[in-house]
């Protein structure tokens, strides 16, 4: 039994003087997320915390007045810290596919929506327009639709089911680094996933 765990440790030892691939993953480093906690309260249509998203209902007669609220915050484990989180908001028209709605809720424990509520990954573009550079965190944001419209530039009249408002964000952290980027394999929250790279109201007609 003594000669086998020999041969097995030296066996080991070999395989790990011979390694010649050193992989990227096997440097990493920390990063900090944004987290955002909804307000479901106060969207029109029933909603879930998890699944980031709240809703707005056209056949409301006051529409303009509906409001969508978020607390904006971070994950800063293993780093230097966050320093600052850029806001950029945009309108967008429905996708090609939509969730479903009600939303979908899938395992495990049946808590998370089946689908990513929104497009990701999430990256800010030429269609984002920064709106608030938050710094004293965490930060609440209240709107109503017609303010909203305001902000990007749109009238509510030309609204239609399954278009939406979005929220994305850029970390900027104390140590210098600018997170400007989150892809679908950290932040979204069909899986359950540590970060809120994004967040938004969408039109229904309910």
């Amino acid at each position: 039994m003594k000669n086998l765990i020999l041969v097995m440790s030296l066996v080991l030892m070999g395989l790990t003087a011979c390694k010649k691939v050193h992989y990227e993953w096997e440097a990493y480093t920390y990063t900090a997320v944004p987290i955002v906690t909804i307000d479901t309260t106060k969207s029109a249509l029933p909603t879930r915390q998890t699944a980031k998203v709240a809703f707005f209902n056209l056949k409301d007669p006051n529409l303009a007045g509906e409001q969508f609220s978020f607390v904006l915050s971070s994950e800063a484990l293993g780093t230097s810290g966050v320093k600052s989180i850029e806001v950029y908001s945009s309108f967008n028209r429905a996708e090609a596919s939509v969730p479903a709605y009600p939303i979908v809720i899938s395992y495990p424990g049946n808590q998370y929506p089946n689908i990513a509520q929104f497009p990701l990954p999430s990256i800010v573009g030429t269609n984002d327009k920064l709106f608030d550079t938050a710094t004293d965190l965490p930060k609440t944001y209240t709107f109503t639709a017609a303010q909203l419209a305001s902000i990007t530039g749109i009238s509510l009249n030309d609204v239609k089911v399954n278009d939406y408002f979005l929220f994305k964000f850029i970390l900027n952290l104390n140590d210098g680094r600018r997170i400007v980027t989150f892809f679908n394999n950290i932040v979204d929250e069909a899986r359950g996933e540590p970060g809120d790279c994004r967040t938004g109201a969408r039109f229904k007609s309910q």
